[in-house]
């Protein structure tokens, strides 16, 4: 019995180191941002002003797909789907702009959400997360959580995270791993969009046509324990 116990919790620590490596150890996603759109102001941008998606211009599948640089951008970069016409799908609802946080949970806080076809990006807080098609890389958002847990030296270290984004009737699915439940959701409420965390927490947000003066730095984040 001692044994089997024993080997019991040499299974669970084993499982539990594993995946703490590939949390903070693995190899993290290539950048694959077009180098001026994240050299690009977006604080800059009438976020009210939303180009049609007329099927003009390029598909979401002709351009790169986006990714959070490092532990996060060091200012709010241009939309990564500025040049993207493609008209969205039946099932979606048009939630791009700029939102902020207004009640709830997260109150203050503020995103930016692009849609072209099947694919939205998502760009709040230092971290882009896009999920959909794109010409570089996989549907699901390979991406970083953005929150520094420790550094060793002059790195730092955040969790990796990816999911899918499926709409589902008008609501945005987030689903971690890209197979698994389903841990955020976004929709509209009238006028306003509704983000449902992984947390536990609803938020109401309301819309903003310019970035506010404290969103174009993002704010450090994570308990950033020193090592070394």
């Amino acid at each position: 019995m001692l044994k089997w116990i024993a080997r019991m919790g040499v299974m669970v620590v084993a499982f539990f180191a594993f995946v703490f490596w590939l949390a903070f150890f693995s190899a993290r996603p290539p950048l694959m941002i077009e180098p001026a759109t994240l050299a690009g102001d977006g604080s800059t941008i009438d976020y009210c002003e939303l180009p049609p998606l007329d099927g003009q211009g390029k598909e979401a599948k002709d351009i790169p797909k986006g990714n959070t640089p490092g532990c996060g951008y060091d200012h709010f970069p241009l939309p990564i789907l500025a040049e993207c016409t493609e008209p969205l799908p039946e099932d979606a609802s048009d939630i791009r702009g700029l939102w902020i946080g207004v009640e709830g949970g997260h109150t203050g806080h503020v995103e930016r959400v692009e849609q072209c076809g099947r694919r939205v990006v998502v760009t709040a807080a230092g971290i882009i997360h896009d999920g959909g098609p794109n010409s570089t890389g996989g549907e699901t958002s390979n991406d970083t959580e953005g929150s520094v847990v420790f550094t060793i030296g002059d790195r730092e270290y955040c969790a990796r995270s990816t999911a899918s984004m499926i709409w589902n009737k008008g609501v945005l699915d987030f689903h971690v791993f890209g197979w698994g439940p389903v841990v955020v959701k976004r929709y509209l409420d009238g006028e306003q969009l509704i983000w449902e965390y992984a947390d536990g927490s609803t938020t109401r947000m309301d819309r903003l046509c310019t970035l506010p003066e404290d969103e174009k730095t993002p704010a450090p984040r994570g308990p950033r324990y020193s090592f070394f």
